[in-house]
């Protein structure tokens, strides 16, 4: 019984079969599970890593660096134009020289118009870059409308500097006034090649200051008051240009045209620079070469000096701009300090922009007796009368219709 016992506990106690015997405690063991192993980062690939993204790090820094300095290799020249129309505009007061509230015009840039133009003519390479300078630059109240030629070469700042009105990267247009143009001639000229806005010339020239002595007997709040000052020649002008800039460019193309020997012809005349521009400026709206200037001008002193009324119909068109022929007879009988028929005198103002012949003209006439003179149609000149008989016979002669 016992050993029956006996055999069932070793039977019992026995191991399974897939127990080791350890040889040292000479028993067996059940296996412990595998232990994981904990990934270790090698240092060697860590500095690899680290090394990596400074290399990256670095050329972004250089690169960046790159195109806010302009340290490039290449020299792409490009001409970009800013529209007028992408700008923000604002009005402000501000003090005048002589202490009155005026109000003033400013723009603002969109940075990011600008920006995508530069970068599509290939002279920046990061808009965003770009912009953030601008930001910190206050680029916006400085950059102008226009046309520009940059180069890749011209940092940030320089590029900045550039593109503002008078740069010497501004696209300058060259825009030729003939001889008889009339302020508003000139004025729709620089409108429609995008030098200025016309509402804008306008306002200019009714409150501008200009230091010019030939300006002195006029008063700011009409317009007209540059009429005839604005000598025709060519001149350079800048795409938005502001407006009384451009106005100035013209009248120092008068004042420069002014020799002081004409300054002492218009002393001796008597009568004020501005009367002298009124008649230079009816000389030439009805001269028709060199010669008949000083003849016609001659006519012009005679009448004057008799107290006749002129009787030149071109003064009565003035009032008329978009007429084109010979005054109707309803202008001629509109009761107007245009209308030389019916009034004495000179008009109110020069109704043109007279060219420097009729100018010399207007300060030394010729000596004659003439006091009327008339269109020959068949030859284009003009013929000159002492008597009113001998000027109504050749008019009924003519057909000026």
């Amino acid at each position: 019984m016992n050993e029956k016992n006996n055999s069932k506990k070793t039977t019992t106690n026995a191991a399974p079969k897939t127990a080791k015997m350890s040889p040292e405690a000479g028993r067996y063991q059940t296996p412990a599970s595998k232990p994981v192993k904990k990934a270790k980062f090698n240092g060697f690939m860590y500095f690899i890593f680290v090394v990596s993204v400074s290399v990256i790090l670095a050329c972004v820094a250089w690169s960046a660096a790159t195109d806010v300095l302009a340290l490039k290799s290449d020299d792409t020249v490009a001409t970009i134009t800013l529209a007028k129309d992408s700008f923000d505009y604002y009005e402000y007061t501000e003090k005048n020289e002589d202490g009155e509230k005026v109000t003033q015009k400013a723009h603002t840039a969109d940075i990011g118009y600008v920006a995508k133009q530069l970068k599509d003519a290939g002279i920046i390479k990061y808009k965003w870059l770009f912009k953030l300078y601008c930001s910190f630059s206050s680029a916006e109240d400085k950059i102008d409308p226009g046309t520009y030629e940059l180069k890749s070469i011209y940092d940030y700042r320089a590029l900045v500097i550039k593109m503002q009105s008078g740069s010497g990267a501004m696209v300058t247009l060259e825009i030729t006034f003939p001889e008889g143009y009339t302020m508003r001639d000139i004025f729709k000229k620089l409108d429609a090649e995008g030098v200025c806005d016309y509402d804008e010339l306008m306002e200019s020239a009714a409150n501008a200051t200009f230091n010019y002595s030939f300006l002195e007997d006029t008063e700011k709040g009409d317009a007209n008051r540059l009429e005839g000052f604005l000598f025709p020649d060519t001149y350079e002008f800048y795409e938005g240009m502001p407006a009384s800039s451009a106005i100035n460019k013209l009248l120092e193309g008068f004042h420069n045209r002014i020799t002081a020997e004409m300054l002492e012809w218009q002393q001796e005349s008597g009568y004020s620079m501005r009367e002298i521009i009124t008649i230079a400026s009816m000389i030439e709206k009805e001269a028709a070469d060199n010669s008949d200037r000083y003849r016609i001008a001659s006519v012009i002193y005679n009448r004057l000096d008799r107290d006749w009324p002129l009787q030149i119909d071109s003064t009565s068109l003035y009032e008329y701009p978009d007429h084109e022929g010979a005054p109707t007879s309803e202008m001629l009988k509109k009761d107007s300090p245009y209308n030389t028929r019916i009034n004495k005198g000179l008009p109110p103002t020069p109704i043109c922009s007279p060219g420097l012949s009729s100018i010399k003209a207007a300060l030394q006439p010729s000596e004659t007796n003439y006091l009327y003179y008339a269109l020959d149609t068949t030859t284009g000149t003009h013929e000159y009368f002492t008597s009113s008989s001998a000027f109504e016979a050749f008019v009924a002669t003519q057909n000026y219709d």
